[in-house]
């Protein structure tokens, strides 16, 4: 019934852009927080940036703050993140996520529903 398909991924040079998009089905993002993880070859899966529709809030981990940006189209039911200035060390696949909660959640575990992920690769 769920299912949340991640796109946008791709292969591109340090410095340039790209927008992963999330679209949901068989929920609505409306009451849901929905988060952005990213999980590198060797190393363990990591938070990126989250949203919450009832909280209204956003939230991004320390290396991309102000190059990454969560927003959300409600009539599409989907999530983007737009990612700038891109840099080796954000190649990973990049996944989306969703929990029936109030506030941003930051750990893998605290989500229910996944997406298959989308991978990104940033060459120097």
């Amino acid at each position: 019934q769920v299912q949340l398909v991640e796109s946008g991924g791709g292969l591109v040079q340090a410095g340039d852009s790209l927008r992963l998009s999330c679209a949901a089905s068989g929920l609505s993002f409306s009451r849901y927080t929905v988060g952005w993880f990213r999980q590198a070859p060797g190393k363990e899966r990591e938070f990126v940036a989250g949203i919450s529709w009832i909280g209204d809030s956003t939230y991004y981990r320390d290396s991309v703050k102000g190059r990454f940006t969560f927003s959300r189209d409600r009539a599409k039911n989907t999530v983007y993140l737009q990612m700038n200035n891109l840099k080796p060390e954000d190649t990973a696949v990049y996944y989306c996520a969703a929990q029936l909660s109030g506030r941003i959640l930051t750990g893998g575990s605290d989500y229910g529903y996944w997406g298959q992920g989308t991978q990104v690769t940033v060459s120097s």
